[in-house]
């Protein structure tokens, strides 16, 4: 079922993955990406090698995938996704550790750092979490992604999908270099991302 979902949007989006920075590999990797559509997740996901696929999880807002029983189909028994509390976060529905113990669990993630969906094609200021990650697991690959015309294909607000042509972009992986702060690695990150785009 996962890999005739995953076939279903990459023809509906036109979309395959351009490896320009990495290879697809077996390392354990967080993929964070531009955010301006309900289909980035998805799409980002259904690209991957399928061997890739079977151990990412996008990280996705609870409130929005459980809303209807066939999203909550889809993130759960498709998708895999990691569910995460993104209104009413307390120290039982912390995000962070829930990331944290799927990466020790040995799945890769998908995350997107703006933390809400963005109208600009330049990527929003990125949020703490990706930097905490990065710095509590630095053997994990972080490899940024821009995608690309999502947000054409399903505008926000939107229920059913525009036939066009969408592209997703793999750059090179970073770390959190010796003495950097949380700001300056936050920035590089969100560079990377955008520069994947001006490439």
């Amino acid at each position: 079922m996962s890999e005739l979902i995953a076939f279903l949007f990459r023809s509906l989006c036109g979309t395959r993955a351009r490896w320009q920075g990495c290879a697809p590999g077996d390392q354990q990797r967080i993929y964070f990406a531009n955010h301006t559509s309900h289909l980035d997740a998805i799409v980002l996901w259904a690209t991957l090698p399928a061997a890739l696929r079977a151990r990412t999880r996008p990280v996705a807002a609870k409130d929005y995938w459980v809303a209807t029983g066939l999203r909550r189909w889809m993130a759960t028994s498709v998708f895999h996704a990691l569910l995460i509390e993104r209104r009413n976060v307390t120290r039982q529905e912390n995000p962070l550790r829930d990331m944290l113990r799927a990466l020790d669990r040995g799945d890769s993630l998908i995350l997107f750092p703006e933390g809400t969906r963005a109208s600009n094609l330049e990527p929003q200021a990125f949020k703490s979490g990706l930097f905490h990650l990065a710095k509590d697991r630095p053997k994990i690959e972080f490899i940024p992604v821009y995608l690309e015309n999502l947000n054409r294909i399903l505008p926000k607000g939107d229920f059913l999908p525009v036939p066009l042509m969408g592209s997703v972009t793999i750059g090179a992986p970073i770390r959190v270099e010796p003495g950097e702060t949380k700001g300056s690695f936050l920035e590089r990150a969100r560079s990377t991302v955008w520069n994947l785009h001006i490439a």
